[in-house]
């Protein structure tokens, strides 16, 4: 059985943007500044820190990005002040794992595995097989609509081509992961380094 046992609920609220990236950027300098992730969303909110068109989206993204970001340590969100576009897309594909159970055992049953077998690719159907074997232990799989299968699976797809670890025809591109990024990843136990396309340990 994985990290996520059958008597735990997966979370499927993932569904609002995608990695998320771009907001986090947008949010760290509020965080900095007052160092609570309810004032940040707050003012997030009230000044409309993510451009977002209409006030119910601008909330939605805003506690999604919070909520992520929340799953870093202080050190990890010391270093997102000074990283490049893809350390902090690589971040936040971590970030996105430890928020979600779904998410994040994908990355190391489908995408890491078929990656060190040298598969090559991961396709919708890899991501369908995956889902049927873990609705058999857990029924809010198994509740969703159609819709939301496949609004579930759109996202996690376009997480992991705007993480740059997929092309978005579904070729699988090997990850050489910055040596602050692996650092910080391989300080948990287990080491986050598993939810990446990479042979580093």
């Amino acid at each position: 059985m994985s990290s996520s046992s059958a008597s735990s609920h997966y979370a499927l609220s993932f569904t609002t943007g995608g990695l998320l990236e771009r907001e986090a950027a947008a949010l760290m300098p509020a965080y900095y500044e007052c160092r609570d992730w309810t004032k940040v969303r707050e003012i997030a909110v009230k000044e409309n820190l993510l451009q977002a068109r209409t006030h119910s989206t601008g909330v939605r993204r805003v506690r999604e990005t919070v909520n992520r970001l929340s799953a870093f340590s202080d050190s990890e969100l010391e270093m997102l002040a000074d990283v490049t576009a893809s350390e902090r897309a690589h971040l936040m594909w971590a970030a996105a794992c430890r928020c979600y159970d779904l998410i994040g055992e994908f990355a190391e049953e489908v995408l890491r595995e078929r990656f060190l077998t040298l598969a090559g690719t991961v396709s919708y159907e890899d991501y369908n097989s995956f889902y049927r074997a873990k609705a058999m232990w857990h029924d809010e799989l198994d509740a969703v609509s159609t819709a939301t299968y496949k609004k579930l699976r759109q996202v996690l797809f376009r997480m992991m081509v705007e993480a740059e670890l997929l092309t978005p025809e579904g070729v699988i591109e090997p990850v050489l992961l910055s040596t602050r990024v692996a650092g910080c990843l391989a300080e948990r136990t287990p080491s986050d380094v598993r939810f990446f396309p990479t042979r580093e340990s």
